[in-house]
């Protein structure tokens, strides 16, 4: 059995008073499926009053109205315990102006900001697509973080990265098919990978936790763990009994106006507190699938 995870205590959410379907930037949207504004409400607030109940903080940024999608605050940036943090450069232009905002609240908190490029001119980077998980940073790249950034990442912050080729259309950040769990688990989804990324992926997981057709695309990796609750948007009766056996209390909560956005618990909720001493590495080292 692994480890506790070293991080997902405090979280950044974005207060969904804007949050509505503008454009069409991934699978799941629908310009002519519109979120109810105050079921949003009401499970976003969910969410965040389980991961105060299992122990976590959070931190509330008000939301730009010209941004709907920014309810999604795992992509506002990568943050790190020790006080530094990687603004994402968007891929699509419609969400770069919440970085604005991001970046205001992480200096304006302390943290030291860093770019993929500069002033945010270069390889795109979202950081959904990024975890602390083992002894690496695990980084998605393909359909909205580019191969590029990844070397950014491991040589300014001087830090192991090992890249995971994004495959699948569906699955277009790292949020969506991968979930750390503790230091060994980890639940994922192999289909979204390339052949040789499947392969990395086995490596980097000791004790994976695979997902079925079905649990993946009821948003199932997009969960988060918070000391020893699992709170999550689905659980099938399989993973209930993995994750209990875990030592973990699961917490399922309808985020079903979310999903309309492309998103779930783990895309509305950016960890404030991964650690970076246990990747640290002289000049960074880069690690794609062969």
């Amino acid at each position: 059995m692994g480890q506790p995870l070293g991080w997902g205590r405090r979280y950044l959410m974005v207060r969904p008073d804007h949050f509505r379907i503008d454009y069409v930037i991934n699978p799941y949207m629908s310009t002519q499926d519109q979120p109810d504004p105050a079921l949003t409400l009401k499970q976003w607030d969910s969410l965040r009053q389980a991961i105060v109940d299992a122990g976590g903080e959070v931190e509330v940024l008000a939301q730009r109205q010209d941004s709907p999608d920014m309810v999604y605050a795992m992509n506002l940036g990568l943050a790190a315990a020790d006080g530094r943090a990687m603004l994402s450069h968007m891929r699509f232009e419609p969400r770069r102006k919440e970085s604005l905002t991001a970046a205001e609240w992480f200096t304006g908190h302390g943290f030291q900001l860093d770019r993929t490029g500069g002033e945010g001119v270069g390889p795109h980077f979202e950081s959904g697509d990024a975890f602390v998980f083992g002894d690496s940073l695990v980084v998605g790249y393909g359909p909205r973080t580019e191969a590029d950034a990844l070397k950014h990442l491991a040589t300014g912050w001087n830090i192991r990265v090992r890249g995971l080729r994004i495959a699948h259309e569906g699955m277009y950040h790292l949020d969506l098919p991968f979930c750390p769990v503790d230091s060994t688990h980890a639940m994922v989804y192999p289909p979204a990978f390339d052949t040789a990324s499947q392969a990395e992926l086995a490596a980097i997981v000791p004790d994976p936790i695979v997902l079925t057709d079905d649990e993946a695309f009821a948003f199932t990796a997009n969960s988060i763990v918070v000391n020893e609750t699992i709170i999550m948007p689905a659980c099938s009766p399989r993973l209930r009994a993995i994750f209990t056996d875990l030592g973990l209390r699961v917490v399922v909560l309808d985020l079903s106006e979310f999903h309309k956005g492309g998103g779930s618990a783990r895309c509305l909720t950016n960890p404030l507190d991964f650690p970076l001493a246990d990747i640290t590495t002289p000049g960074g080292e880069l690690l794609l699938p062969a």
